[in-house]
């Protein structure tokens, strides 16, 4: 079967080093997306209605839209995506350095994400973290969800202004943040205290809050590198929470925590 022209031209652009592209969609990402003065726009496929309900972030983006036939919507998107008749093709932003990005400045709050695949739970956890005040989510640039429209959609906007930080070594990086003054403090359930006392303990300053994977959790070396493992206390024996609700609930904790400066 001969393949489509946005697959070819796609894996002519990785054999040739470019920089992938990311196909954004639904009307909340898309308008977010288009009044990001940081994002390269490229192509920008509306149904009428859809242009009707973008019309200003256009005109701020200075992006001309191609007018789609909402039965053959053109965008190469999975049959499942609800492109709500929007879908914008972007650059990935670049947000620079986690050692500039986070630069401590008080109770200062990073995520980091250990091996934390699905792009919906990453999604929530960039929206708990803008939510709350995050510098930075942190993640690997393998085994980690990608900036992708279902990423983009599940954040809710926040994909364009929470920074997103993707690293070789989240190990080396635990490290550099300590050294800038950051205490860790990894999540699990059989950590030896609860979230609460944890942060309450620490005097002020920054903290960043480790999550892993759901399963599998922390890594060995994520977790050795962790200056303490706190867990999210539960009323029952029975249940726990997803990775992203584990994120809100810690992200709540850290932001009106006893260490707080005032």
């Amino acid at each position: 079967m001969k393949k489509p022209a946005w697959v070819i031209e796609k894996e002519k652009a990785r054999r040739e080093g470019r920089q992938e592209t990311v196909w954004l969609f639904g009307l909340h990402a898309v308008r977010d997306a288009l009044l990001n003065p940081k994002r390269k726009k490229l192509t920008l496929y509306l149904t009428r209605n859809a242009e009707a309900k973008l019309a200003d972030a256009v005109a701020v983006a200075g992006i001309e839209a191609q007018i789609a036939d909402p039965r053959k919507f053109p965008a190469p998107l999975d049959p499942g995506a609800v492109h709500q008749g929007a879908a914008l093709e972007v650059q990935a932003l670049d947000w620079g350095r986690v050692a500039d990005v986070c630069r401590p400045d008080g109770r200062d709050i990073v995520v980091l994400l250990d091996h934390v695949s699905d792009p919906h739970n990453v999604g929530a956890i960039l929206r708990s973290a803008e939510v709350f005040g995050a510098r930075a989510v942190i993640a690997t640039q393998r085994h980690a969800a990608p900036e992708t429209g279902a990423l983009a959609k599940t954040a809710s906007g926040a994909l364009e202004r929470q920074p997103y930080l993707r690293v070789r070594n989240l190990a080396e990086e635990m490290v550099a943040l300590q050294q800038m003054g950051y205490v860790l403090i990894g999540l699990d359930g059989d950590g030896e205290q609860d979230i609460g006392p944890a942060l309450d303990s620490l005097p002020p300053g920054p903290v960043g809050l480790v999550l892993g994977a759901e399963g599998p959790g922390l890594r060995d070396k994520t977790r050795a590198t962790c200056d303490m493992i706190a867990r999210i206390p539960a009323a029952g024996a029975f249940g726990s929470l997803n990775v992203s609700n584990a994120a809100a609930v810690a992200l709540y904790a850290a932001r009106h925590s006893g260490g707080k400066e005032t």
